[in-house]
């Protein structure tokens, strides 16, 4: 049913408040807020449908930032990294411009459905899809699903017909479809290959364990691959992945809200985050040392000696985002890996949903991250050691050339 006039008053009332309230940015600007909203207030009251109104808060929010606002509901499609576990590029496929499979993450929904990197997408749900001049993220899904979609692939190219299943998500407040999270195995010449797809979880309980896990039964080798292509962040299971690449306990970094920024605060005065547990039993401890804390200090666990520091390569690209490039930062400012792929987008802060009425909720940023050292990466990203753009050819011929590149990368570093 749609919302009645008075209902969207309300919900964008709610919204107005929510912002002026807790938005992070420091140089946030109360009275462009305020100027944003009057401009969009008759045609947001006057939307006629639900869908009408879902797009025109959304046009409303990416007026005052364009990434990191959102408002969500049980039927908002989310971005395919999230909703099919897949991410796009544009490339021109014969005479026409196309969006083309580029990350299809392990255990997924594109991948499950049988979707491979270089496959190009022609059609959803019968309708032809294509990319606009500027838009680069790929058309979005919704969650609970069936999704008929058709594909071309190989040269020459033979269509399918295929079916993306979206799952009911976990996590209202952060709808995703969840892959494999970790994936090992060996490559030619005794090289450990980790893939890692997200970080699930908001504690990281469980991933901690599975990387446990493989560090002390298949990951062994001297020299050590980590594929963060594709990977959209998650929790704070990253802390976990970043203490095995280092003996040390090391300090990462910490997020910064906006009263901190304004007054002025030393990150000196945050909680200490220092251990991913691997009980839920430590759960209620931790709730009562953080409770209301959006500012924490990370460092890592202190696990001692591996045989690959020193000769770790991660990988990642346009697609690797949040605590992803957490790991890629941390890791390549303390000169313990090289960085092989592309620039990452420099997408990392914290973000609270709030609920609202009628179903819906508000994400927004309630803090940024900042390394030990002072950088952020919002809005700057992760810039490669080695520069190696994905080949749509190598692909559809089944072959990986960032991959081939890193596994030079860490030959040229045992050498």
């Amino acid at each position: 049913m749609d919302l009645t006039a008075s209902q969207r008053q309300s919900l964008l009332n709610k919204i107005q408040s929510l912002v002026t309230e807790k938005y992070f940015d420091p140089s946030f600007d109360e009275a462009r807020w305020h100027a944003i909203v009057d401009r969009h207030r008759s045609a947001v009251i006057d939307a006629g449908t639900t869908a009408q109104f879902d797009a025109r808060v959304s046009q409303m929010l990416a007026e005052l930032t364009p990434k990191s606002l959102a408002l969500l509901s049980d039927h908002t499609p989310i971005t395919p990294r999230n909703a099919i576990n897949a991410s796009f590029t544009v490339e021109t496929v014969g005479s026409e411009r196309r969006w083309v499979f580029q990350d299809v993450l392990p255990g997924g929904v594109a991948s499950s459905a049988g979707v491979r990197p270089g496959d190009v997408l022609l059609s959803i749900n019968g309708k032809t899809f294509a990319p606009t001049a500027n838009d680069r993220s790929g058309p979005q899904f919704e969650m609970r699903q069936r999704i008929p979609i058709v594909i071309s692939r190989n040269s020459p190219a033979k269509e399918m017909a295929l079916i993306l299943g979206t799952p009911e998500p976990e996590y209202k407040d952060n709808p995703y479809a969840e892959p494999t999270a970790l994936y090992a195995e060996t490559q030619p010449g005794g090289i450990d290959y980790l893939k890692v797809s997200l970080f699930p979880g908001k504690i990281g309980i469980d991933f901690a364990n599975q990387l446990d896990a493989l560090f002390g039964s298949q990951l062994k080798s001297d020299r050590l691959i980590i594929d963060l292509r594709g990977n959209p962040g998650g929790g704070i299971g990253g802390l976990a992945l970043m203490s095995y690449l280092t003996p040390d306990r090391m300090p990462i970094g910490y997020s910064k809200n906006r009263k901190m920024a304004i007054e002025k605060k030393d990150h000196s005065s945050l909680p200490v985050f220092d251990k991913v547990p691997r009980s839920k039993l430590a759960i209620p401890a931790l709730a009562l040392k953080f409770l209301g804390k959006t500012s924490v200090f990370l460092f890592t666990e202190g696990l001692g000696r591996r045989a690959h520091r020193g000769r770790t390569v991660i990988l990642v690209n346009e697609h690797t985002t949040g605590a992803a490039e957490m790991v890629a930062q941390f890791a390549q400012q303390n000169g313990l890996v090289t960085i092989v792929g592309t620039h990452t987008p420099g997408r990392l802060v914290s973000r609270s949903a709030s609920k609202l009425r009628f179903g819906y909720r508000l994400v927004i940023p309630v803090a940024a991250y900042v390394s030990a050292n002072g950088t952020q990466i919002e809005g700057n990203g992760i810039t490669p050691n080695v520069s190696v753009p994905w080949s749509f050819g190598d692909a559809v011929a089944g072959g990986d050339n960032q991959m081939a590149a890193a596994i030079d990368a860490i030959k040229a570093e045992a050498a």
